[in-house]
């Protein structure tokens, strides 16, 4: 795990790279990806639930 010590170094570093007017941008971009991973990583674990309950379409030889 991450220590405090080492939190606060990082957050000083991105302070330090991207200055304090940008951080709320990158922090709020950075919530909406992890929000839209979330999304799609529930909405395909769904998806492939419905699809294991479903029984298979047979599809015909030679087509």
């Amino acid at each position: 795990m991450i220590g405090t010590q080492e939190l606060i170094i990082i957050l000083v570093i991105v302070l330090i790279l991207f200055g304090a007017s940008r951080l709320p941008g990158l922090a709020r971009g950075l919530g909406e990806a992890i929000r839209e991973f979330r999304k799609a990583t529930s909405e395909g674990s769904s998806k492939e639930g419905q699809e294991a309950s479903r029984p298979s379409e047979e599809k015909p030889e030679g087509s």
